[in-house]
């Protein structure tokens, strides 16, 4: 297989074997067709040359390339069950809003079908595929339900309640559907008169999910509680901690963190990690401490050997995360080891997902 120099290939040629790090770390594996985006990381990465398959090699026989073909056009069952609760829940929010009963078996069926999958959902990196922003609502509410699934078993919260508070997550904005679209996508700021109509929403929640059998008063009270504070400052009621159900708990830090993290009509998303150091600095007397931390904590364990974007462009991969400082790893960048810790200055502005 001919070996050719990065600044030579051509887009859309296929990877021939495994490229490695300076630390021996898989960048991409064999058989990766090669984009844009591969190509820029290939140079961030100093990577003079690379092996690409040879179509003589790639022409494999008839009933392999049909092997192949499916292959190619086969979704991973985490994506395909996640596009039928977009499809699902559209249809949800059209009955609540029509004052109709919910499908809660459909709905419950449609989230243990993709909870068989949580391991794929990663929490820093995961973004949903042909997503559109009128649309947004729908992937917030099933990444706040992921997220706050996987916070409350992180948490060690018994078994019996992690379905639940995953529904918790998942109807928690089922109110929105009764908030004129307008305001839902509006770009600019919205009016005083504007705000109070959407902070309605913790209300008309509640209203639609009060007497409906198959969840329990946490998955309803979650609903109008998301947006109460720990310290009181909350809507719609001001209550405090201690009149917090733990579901809303859970759920308002799910909600924190995939609201700023994802892009929204009026405002671009921020960097996970940019998002978990505010999470963290605001929590205290905000939104739980503790399961903040469990959070932080949980959810940087995994980026390790993550390839990352920092604030001044540079690309590297994350070779070491410090528990004392979960949102500020060391990464390598082109064989220099930069000390998040120390150079307080930059900060990770884009997690690069490879997947």
């Amino acid at each position: 297989m001919p070996t050719v120099a990065v600044s030579q290939i051509k887009l859309g040629e296929k990877l021939g074997d495994d490229v490695l790090t300076k630390l021996g770390n898989v960048l991409f594996y064999k058989g990766k067709i090669l984009q844009q985006r591969e190509l820029e990381i290939l140079k961030a990465f100093l990577i003079p040359s690379v092996n690409i398959e040879s179509k003589q090699a790639s022409e494999p026989e008839p009933a392999v390339i049909e092997t192949k073909t499916k292959e190619t056009v086969t979704e991973p069952p985490f994506h395909t069950e996640y596009q039928n609760m977009v499809k699902l829940l559209k249809r949800v929010f059209q009955l609540a809003d029509g004052g109709q009963p919910l499908p809660i078996m459909d709905i419950r069926k449609g989230i243990e079908a993709l909870l068989q999958h949580i391991d794929s959902y990663k929490v820093l990196t995961f973004t949903p595929k042909n997503r559109n922003l009128h649309e947004y609502i729908y992937h917030k509410s099933i990444l706040v339900s992921l997220t706050s699934y996987s916070l409350a078993r992180w948490s060690g919260l018994p078994q019996k309640d992690l379905v639940q508070i995953a529904l918790a997550g998942l109807l928690h904005d089922i109110g929105t559907c009764k908030v004129d679209r307008a305001i839902l996508e509006k770009k600019g700021a919205l009016t005083a008169a504007e705000s109070e109509e959407m902070k309605h929403h913790t209300l008309l929640g509640y209203q639609i999910l009060k007497n409906v059998s198959g969840i329990n008063e946490g998955v309803k009270l979650t609903a109008i509680q998301h947006h109460e504070r720990e310290d009181g400052s909350g809507y719609p009621l001001g209550v405090k901690g201690d009149k917090i159900h733990v579901y809303a708990k859970i759920v308002a830090i799910a909600d924190i963190y995939n609201a700023m993290t994802n892009e929204r009509s009026y405002k671009s998303a921020l960097s996970p990690y940019v998002v978990l150091e505010q999470l963290f600095n605001e929590s205290f007397g905000k939104v739980d401490p503790a399961f903040v931390q469990v959070f932080m904590n949980k959810a940087t364990q995994i980026s390790t050997g993550t390839l990352v974007k920092l604030s001044d462009n540079r690309v590297g991969e994350i070779i070491f995360s410090d528990r004392s400082h979960p949102t500020r790893p060391w990464v390598n960048v082109n064989g220099t080891i930069v000390n998040l810790t120390l150079e307080r200055q930059l900060y990770i502005q884009d997690v690069i997902n490879q997947t």
